[in-house]
């Protein structure tokens, strides 16, 4: 797809960005405004990233700013935490500040000797009044000794730059800029087409024996087949290159949509090494498969396919709306849908997986308190702020949306004998509203459109499922949607072994108590998240949860226990009648005499590999 063009004539925006201090964390950034407004040039910070739905106030990681014209000290006056104001002045203003960056995340910055890593909006300030200008970029090289191999990974059109080379890049306008991350360092690169468009797989950190042919073949046969799911005629992807950047680590998962690329963050342990080959996945290889089809699906729903709230994102304020369980928990559907599309994992690996998704969603009460419109809504200050009681209060429009777009897939599938399905609905919003969204309206979606798109396509009365499943807190009947389609559903719960029903961490040496379900045997005894358990009679526990299942495991269900158990530095006491592990145990099993082949894609599509039905992503 073409970039959109600019009809203004403003001079570009420009900014040079340089790694002042490696061991410090600070980038330098140099910014130059051309033609300032005349009555004073506002610049702001902004207080969110598209993806993030949380206000994270990037502008506090500024550590000192100042601005200068005509080779004169400026003043700027701050309006607000994330605003300043220069006074009207005569020919260029210069504004140069220091950004901290020591964010090892994928949603701000981070930089030191190993690699440097930025969003735009963690440190290109917005020129006010100038965002649909062309913005240029002038990424430096880091002098120091550590960076000397140091390459640039970025989606960014390159202006006077090589490829992966330092220098300038440029963007259409301000909102391209932020929407393409930017990693430096002396990464692993690796590029494969994926229908005619070329995609380079980046992976920073040390990851011996990286195969980073194994990984390139997989990620094209998940791509290609998303491309193909999306324009079945042209096979057109929408963009005109992409960008997978992953910082593998000890520890960590997480990634974030962009419209050309992806920031991903992952265990060095799930990426696949040459020593693996001729193997099956494992299953931390396919969990990042999973993360990867998850992003590169958002490149259509909700780069392109948008709330009418995000056309254009306010990046100062909070942006509601309801319709977060479409955008993520659609995404969450389709992810390891395509992996099954795709032939990354078979249909038995899929079951496996839902009924895993299926009971982490069964396991809180918070479903039966909040909506997934709810959630949508309240992500800003609920599931992006998630506290101890988070099970017993919210539920996850990811996990529970992606069971809602089964839940919908397999009732349309069935009131229409297989002629229709979600993935007719998907085709019908991004014809709609996201092919053309950046070269020609940028027109979202809203509630209504949905509703009433939905009951087009389908050709039924969706309003009670609605008002049940997405404005309601009921359960969606999986297993009454699944029976017709040969998959067994069973609930399998361990009644009959000891729990305390909650949650257990680790604190050091010590088990925690990290959350405490309503109802439950700690619950009622009066034990509370942060609670540090001492002794089961008279028993010492620790931060081993074999030593706590081993203790518990010598008593039967409603036996009474003393607890001891450190809260805060007050030493207390707990009677606990144990009760049956509530945990769900769902599994999924097919019937191969029942199973009815009506999982194919409707329309007529291009012949792949049959899709199985998809389970929740929980980031």
């Amino acid at each position: 797809m073409k970039k959109k063009k600019t009809t203004s004539q403003a001079p570009a925006i420009a900014y040079a960005i340089a790694a002042k201090d490696l061991a410090a964390h600070l980038f330098q950034v140099t910014l130059t405004v051309q033609a300032p407004a005349a009555d004073g040039q506002v610049l702001a910070l902004p207080a969110w990233i598209p993806g993030s739905y949380m206000i994270r106030e990037f502008s506090r990681n500024i550590v000192q700013i100042r601005a200068e014209a005509d080779g004169r000290a400026v003043p700027l006056t701050k309006l607000d935490k994330h605003s300043w104001q220069a006074p009207p002045v005569t020919g260029p203003l210069v504004v140069v500040y220091d950004v901290y960056a020591w964010d090892l995340s994928v949603r701000a910055a981070h930089l030191d000797q190993t690699h440097g890593f930025f969003n735009g909006t963690s440190v290109f300030l917005r020129v006010l009044g100038q965002e649909d200008v062309p913005h240029v970029v002038d990424i430096r090289q880091p002098e120091h000794e550590a960076a000397r191999a140091w390459r640039v990974a970025t989606a960014l059109p390159e202006l006077k730059a090589r490829r992966y080379g330092f220098g300038t890049y440029v963007a259409a306008d301000y909102d391209e800029l932020i929407d393409s991350p930017v990693e430096m360092g002396d990464f692993a690169l690796a590029t494969f087409t994926a229908h005619g468009v070329p995609h380079d797989v980046v992976v920073t950190g040390r990851v011996p024996n990286l195969d980073l042919e194994r990984l390139c073949a997989d990620l094209k046969a998940i791509c290609e087949t998303q491309v193909a799911f999306f324009e079945p005629k042209t096979k057109q992807a929408p963009m005109d290159r992409y960008v997978f950047m992953t910082l593998a680590v000890g520890d960590g998962y997480g990634g974030l949509e962009h419209r050309a690329s992806t920031a991903l963050i992952c265990a060095r342990a799930d990426l696949p090494t040459t020593a693996q080959r001729g193997k099956d996945r494992s299953e931390g290889y396919v969990k990042f498969l999973g993360l990867c089809s998850h992003e590169y699906f958002h490149t259509w729903n909700v780069k392109r396919i948008k709330p009418a709230v995000f056309a254009p994102y306010d990046l100062q304020v909070e942006n509601y709306t309801p319709l977060l369980w479409l955008f993520e928990g659609f995404t969450s559907y389709y992810d390891d849908l395509f992996l099954v599309r795709s032939g990354m994992i078979t249909e038995q690996q899929y079951y496996k997986m839902l009924g895993k998704a299926v009971g982490g969603v069964l396991r809180g009460a918070g479903r039966t308190r909040q909506s997934v419109a709810d959630s949508s809504f309240d992500a800003w200050g609920k599931y992006y702020r998630q506290d101890e009681n988070a099970p017993n209060a919210i539920v996850s429009y990811y996990a529970k949306g992606s069971l809602i777009g089964l839940a919908l897939d397999l009732t349309i599938r069935t009131k229409t004998a297989g002629k229709r399905s979600l993935d007719d609905i998907m085709l019908a919003l991004w014809q709609r509203y996201g092919r053309d969204f950046y070269p020609d309206g940028r027109r979202g979606v809203t509630p209504g459109d949905v509703e009433a798109l939905f009951d087009e396509i389908s050709g039924m009365k969706l309003k009670p499922f609605f008002e049940k499943y997405i404005r309601g807190t009921e359960d969606v009947p999986l297993a009454k949607l699944l029976a017709p389609f040969g998959v067994k559903y069973t609930d399998e719960r361990k009644g009959d072994k000891p729990s305390l029903d909650a949650n257990i961490g680790r604190e050091g040496a010590d088990c925690k108590l990290s959350a405490v379900h309503e109802g439950g045997a700690a619950h009622r005894a009066g034990l509370s998240a942060g609670d540090l358990l001492v002794a089961i009679d008279g028993l010492r526990v620790t931060g081993n949860p074999s030593n706590l299942e081993g203790l518990l495991g010598r008593y039967k269900v409603g036996d009474t226990v003393q607890v001891h158990a450190f809260r805060r530095d007050e030493l207390m006491t707990f009677a606990v009648q144990l009760q049956g592990d509530r945990v769900p145990g769902i599994t999924l099993a097919i019937d191969t005499a029942r199973k009815l082949d009506v999982v194919r894609p409707t329309m007529a599509r291009p012949t792949m590999p049959r899709p199985a039905l998809p389970r929740a992503r929980g980031g």
